[in-house]
């Protein structure tokens, strides 16, 4: 039986990389979803994408910096869907690359607010519909990042740790209440953010190796630990931060 069948989910940050292949994968585990990104021709694609696999899903333009962003998204994956079971609050970006205190303070309040304050507008709204469903789960993107550090990365690491205490405090406070939190810690993955630096072998190459398992990673391989996470299958887990690293952490 499918993972998800009969369950609603909705995914920021979906209109490509790891959030395109979360919801594709949500949506062959037989969910309805709900595409969700700052880019609107990407995110009709998944849509497209989905349905053409034979899946069920809808998409709504949202800046999840924007509290009554998460609000509205929410109520129209209700509205449309019915409820909201599911929920991967993937949406992010890279930000600058600076010493710390050379860091740019606009960049710096600019990635908070989508990586970190984002992920607490989403499960501030999707926290009470999935209590209103009966239960449900929700699944952070961290990152490796969110444990360690990486130079000139001050911004990205400080939201991705953020992220990590704000996943296990959510799952401490509503585990009784049948809505599990949990968050994921990729590695560097093949998406379009890495794209660029291909045309510097000698970076792509350092980044490789940085993996024990040598190579990089893929939004698949992200998304599948998601869905697991997302479903009955986790049903004893919440709280917790699982990378998906190909062993960076190892080292």
């Amino acid at each position: 039986m499918a993972l998800l069948k009969d369950r609603v989910a909705l995914v920021t940050g979906a209109a490509s990389g790891i959030g395109r292949a979360v919801a594709e994968i949500y949506a062959r585990e037989g969910a309805r979803v709900l595409v969700s990104d700052v880019d609107e021709r990407g995110g009709a694609q998944t849509v497209e994408r989905i349905r053409a696999a034979g899946g069920e899903a809808a998409f709504a333009a949202a800046d999840v910096a924007d509290p009554a962003a998460n609000e509205r998204l929410v109520a129209q994956a209700v509205e449309r869907f019915g409820a909201l079971h599911v929920a991967c609050n993937n949406a992010g970006i890279g930000g600058a690359q600076a010493p710390t205190a050379e860091y740019p303070i606009e960049d710096w309040q600019t990635i908070l607010g989508i990586n970190l304050s984002g992920a607490f507008y989403g499960m501030r709204a999707q926290i009470p519909a999935m209590l209103a469903a009966g239960g449900g789960a929700i699944v952070n993107m961290a990152s490796i990042l969110g444990q360690v550090g990486f130079a000139n990365s001050s911004g990205y690491v400080a939201a991705k740790h953020g992220m990590v205490g704000l996943t296990k405090n959510a799952a401490m406070e509503y585990a009784a209440a049948g809505v599990r939190v949990n968050a994921v810690g990729p590695g560097f993955i093949e998406t379009p953010l890495l794209a660029a630096l291909k045309e510097d072998r000698a970076v792509y190459d350092m980044l490789v190796g940085l993996h024990p398992i040598g190579r990089l990673g893929t939004p698949e391989e992200v998304g599948e630990l998601v869905a697991f996470l997302s479903s009955d299958k986790a049903s004893f887990i919440t709280g917790a931060y699982m990378p998906v690293d190909g062993g960076y952490l190892t080292r």
